[in-house]
């Protein structure tokens, strides 16, 4: 396969500077070229299924048809080439638009990397010595930036960290029970994720309150396939589920969540598993899709409409261990404003989001009814007056990566 041809985006046509920005996973790039004056996204594409035979591209901008492409993409830079295929063939040009910078999704950065920075080789070398953190996806998103320096070499690239916010735990909160030498030379903590989303709707919640964000206290459950809950003080985290690693705390589509820590060595014993097979289970074999057979929640609660008790038992451990989660972190905010549900799960599933904080009333926590059922964009849906808001708020992971890449250049 030929390489990845350089993009010139030197023209400068008047347009206003552009982000592009770049979220590589293991098997999908998510990418969006943002306005950075006006906010406005200029296209937004989805590159799905990549090393699948069934591979997908959609590309999509305001008052056009969507761009769609069916076929195998072996790899990331073939993925990456198709999108930029997909700007030539359906726009807008990039040959046209200057671009101010590409911003790219990284998801762990340790205590190394606490904010947006410049990629340059040792950056680079850095997020590969850190994917030993995150293996699933920290060499997705360095195939993202290895493709997209090529294809820009002229354009300034960022890598915004999600275990970025949380570096403002305390060490109460991120230091392990373990034996010292892991902390101290291994770096054994608790980092935490989906720092970028957490970040975005703690501001946009504590505007829907009309309260400064220094003086708000929210629990944010970022609800998705992947799904943490994080307590926020003063636009602070303070206390966040996920870990070491991604796998730690909420149920999610396809990871367990919080397990027995000598589970590994127990199936060992029991079973033969080797720790790298018992921790692939418990990353893309557990949760939702162990116990109900689906990691999507729609079929899930397809399965348990249908009468599926093994579907109802996974609902009900799911929302059991996120109301957990709420009372402890109601506990260590002393003081609450706001719950914040976003990502897919958060912003569109009102059942879940119900059921999840049933019996918190006596915490001043409830869901009213009809304001849950309907509405679109940021909104309250717990009754009026009640002592604790609950919000859902649509994430923009992003627009939050293309304004911290701005903010480290200057503009």
């Amino acid at each position: 396969m030929d390489p990845v041809d350089p993009v010139n985006t030197t023209v400068d046509t008047g347009v206003d500077p552009c982000v592009l920005v770049l979220n590589t996973g293991s098997s999908s790039i998510k990418y969006e070229l943002i306005d950075t004056e006006s906010g406005s996204r200029l296209a937004v594409g989805l590159v799905e299924r990549i090393g699948d035979e069934q591979g997908a591209l959609t590309h999509t901008r305001p008052g056009a048809e969507p761009y769609a492409l069916h076929r195998p993409f072996p790899d990331h830079e073939s993925g990456l080439r198709a999108a930029l295929d997909a700007f030539a063939e359906a726009g807008p040009d990039l040959t046209r638009i200057p671009l101010r910078a590409v911003g790219h999704r990284v998801v762990h950065g340790a205590d190394r990397f606490t904010g947006p920075v410049l990629i340059d080789d040792e950056v680079i070398s850095g997020i590969e010595e850190l994917a030993k953190f995150a293996p699933l996806h920290n060499p997705a998103n360095l195939d993202g930036i290895r493709v997209a320096r090529k294809a820009f070499p002229g354009v300034p690239q960022v890598a915004v960290f999600d275990t970025a916010f949380h570096q403002t735990l305390p060490p109460h909160a991120y230091t392990y029970a373990v034996p010292r030498t892991w902390t101290e030379d291994l770096g054994v903590r608790r980092y935490g994720f989906h720092g970028t989303s957490c970040a975005y709707v703690s501001r946009l919640a504590a505007e829907l309150l009309g309260k400064p964000l220094e003086e708000t206290n929210v629990i944010v459950l970022h609800l998705g396939n992947g799904a943490s809950a994080t307590a926020i003080r003063g636009g602070r985290s303070v206390e966040t589920s996920m870990g070491l690693t991604p796998l730690e705390g909420l149920v999610m589509g396809t990871r367990s969540g919080d397990v027995d820590p000598s589970l590994p060595s127990f199936l060992a014993s029991t079973a033969g598993l080797g720790v790298a097979e018992s921790h692939e289970a418990l990353m893309r074999a557990g949760g939702m899709l162990a116990m109900a057979g689906a990691s999507d929640m729609r079929e899930v609660w397809e399965k348990a409409d249908a009468g599926d008790e093994d579907a109802r038992l996974a609902l009900d451990v799911y929302c059991h261990r996120i109301r957990k989660y709420v009372g402890a972190y109601y506990a260590v905010l002393g003081r609450l404003d706001a719950i914040v549900f976003t990502a897919g799960v958060g912003e569109h599933d009102a059942r879940t989001r119900a059921r999840s904080m049933s019996g918190l009333e006596r915490l001043g926590i409830a869901v009213d009814p009809a304001r849950n059922q309907g509405g679109e964009g940021a909104r309250i849906i717990s009754p009026p007056g009640s002592d604790v808001a609950v919000m859902v708020v649509p994430t923009d992971e992003e627009w939050e990566i293309a304004s911290l890449a701005l903010r480290l250049l200057g503009g």
